[in-house]
């Protein structure tokens, strides 16, 4: 999981109510314009039938955010899930927390196969591309174009760019959906990619067409739309995430 000086925290769409719900959940997230990890499960959360009891947004980056986060988090750190006093924090405990609830709500996929490359480059995306989460920290609601590209950066959006096409090549048409995601419908796999979406699309990379193809049907998911939305209309500013200030 990313530190607090690394990423802000993010998450406005874990607030949407589903209907047929079956478990309660406290959720603990921060701000939405910067960090990586809480907009991974901001949007895979909604694919599940949940209603959360409650949910809190943490400001970041304010001399009282530790204390705050402390009070849910052991880890000091958002995510943070809380279920039934149980608290399961960083994001691919809590998607495996979530499957193991209810593993026929899809977050992974149905076949072994998939299933096993769909977690492997999940945990690729995790723990890697330190480079590119430096030199492009997330920032929503701004542009900066040509900016951070570094022969390593560079390596790493082709890394990426590369499980993409190939999970679309080999996965994408093996289900009876295909949402033009990476195995047929939006799951943790897309959801652990959605920050480089936006990534890509702030500092301005040029895209071949597959790629640019599978961006925008991750940006076309509605709890991605609701949280972008809820970025842009964050009144908080932090200068020092600001590239042009």
């Amino acid at each position: 999981m990313t530190s607090l000086a690394q990423h802000r925290a993010g998450g406005v769409a874990v607030l949407l109510a589903f209907s047929g719900s079956f478990l309660w959940f406290f959720a603990l997230m921060g701000l939405s314009v910067r960090d990586a990890e809480s907009a991974q499960i901001a949007s895979f959360l909604p694919i599940f039938p949940l209603t959360f009891a409650s949910s809190t947004f943490v400001p970041l980056d304010l001399p009282e955010t530790q204390a705050a986060i402390r009070k849910h988090s052991p880890s000091g750190k958002v995510p943070v899930l809380i279920h039934r006093g149980l608290a399961v924090w960083d994001s691919l405990a809590i998607a495996e927390y979530l499957n193991d609830l209810k593993p026929e709500a899809g977050i992974w996929p149905p076949s072994a196969a998939a299933r096993a490359h769909a977690r492997s480059i999940s945990a690729e995306m995790h723990s890697g591309f330190a480079e590119l989460r430096t030199q492009m920290p997330m920032n929503i609601r701004s542009s900066y174009p040509g900016k951070g590209m570094t022969p390593t950066v560079r390596a790493d959006i082709e890394r990426i760019t590369g499980l993409w096409r190939d999970c679309r090549k080999r996965f994408g048409g093996a289900f009876t959906k295909d949402d033009g995601v990476l195995f047929g419908t939006f799951g943790a796999a897309d959801a652990m990619f959605a920050p480089v979406v936006t990534w890509l699309k702030t500092y301005g990379v040029k895209l071949d067409s597959d790629t640019e193809a599978y961006c925008n049907a991750v940006l076309a998911q509605p709890a991605m739309k609701e949280w972008i939305d809820a970025a842009k209309n964050e009144p908080w500013l932090i200068a020092s995430y600001e590239l042009d200030k």
